[in-house]
């Protein structure tokens, strides 16, 4: 029996990441995540710290993929508004939630829980709290969107939290041809029929440049292991011929 496809997206919030002024280092963690547990991330987005930008983004994106993860916004500072865009766009209020208060209070004094603090604590109604221990203060979980933080480690807690609440699908069988000693254009017509002879596995050409010399490696992908493998097999026979002709030019 066929398993069902989960898909996901993941939505960068923060104008720092866009300045450049932050590196993000979360979106290849996610990714990597993801295709272990069995679902395919499907589409990333960034976007500055703007309700609509960020509104918009996660109304076309929760419509589209079964989960949409977000990272970035949720401190304590005016520019943090990703609980309130997750509320515009769902249409659900925020509340304090007096469990997360709680939770931060583990670590600070009383007076020392300010307003800007509390803005920590607003979370949709009805939503689920994504475990962080690391500082504590909980990402959220409403609908089919994971709200997380950007630092990573914090981030990384979070996935792990969430991860057995997901749905998952079959997980991606990944091969690759390391090395393959010949140039993209020699073999690219032909990698191509390969492609089409089998449209249920991805297969992918990525040069590198290494040790004083490019590389090309070809990586083959797919759910069904037969599939994989045929293909796999096939893209060795296409190799091993094109050697075979250029050794003989």
């Amino acid at each position: 029996m066929t398993q069902k496809t989960i898909t996901a997206a993941v939505l960068v919030i923060g104008d720092e990441i866009l300045s450049g002024r932050t590196k993000d280092k979360n979106i290849g963690f996610i990714a990597d995540y993801l295709t272990e547990i069995g679902i395919d991330l499907r589409e990333v987005r960034v976007v500055p710290d703007e309700m609509d930008d960020i509104v918009d983004a996660l109304n076309a994106l929760r419509k589209r993929y079964t989960y949409v993860f977000t990272t970035g916004g949720i401190g304590p500072t005016h520019d943090d508004i990703t609980a309130d865009a997750v509320s515009q766009a769902l249409g659900i209020p925020l509340y304090e939630d007096q469990r997360i208060i709680d939770l931060m209070l583990q670590r600070l004094k009383p007076e020392d829980m300010n307003e800007a603090r509390r803005r920590m604590a607003r979370i949709p109604v009805g939503a689920e709290h994504v475990e962080n221990k690391i500082s504590r203060v909980p990402g959220f979980m409403i609908e089919n969107v994971i709200v997380m933080a950007g630092v990573p480690s914090i981030m990384q807690s979070m996935m792990d939290a969430v991860a057995p609440r997901l749905q998952t699908g079959a997980r991606m069988i990944i091969e690759t041809l390391e090395s393959v000693g010949l140039p993209e254009g020699i073999y690219a017509k032909g990698l191509g029929e390969v492609a089409a002879e089998f449209p249920g596995v991805s297969i992918g050409s990525y040069p590198s440049f290494g040790e004083g010399r490019f590389k090309n490696s070809i990586v083959v992908r797919g759910k069904d292991a037969t599939q994989v493998n045929a293909a796999v097999a096939a893209v060795n026979a296409l190799l091993e011929r094109l050697r075979a002709e250029t050794a003989q030019a």
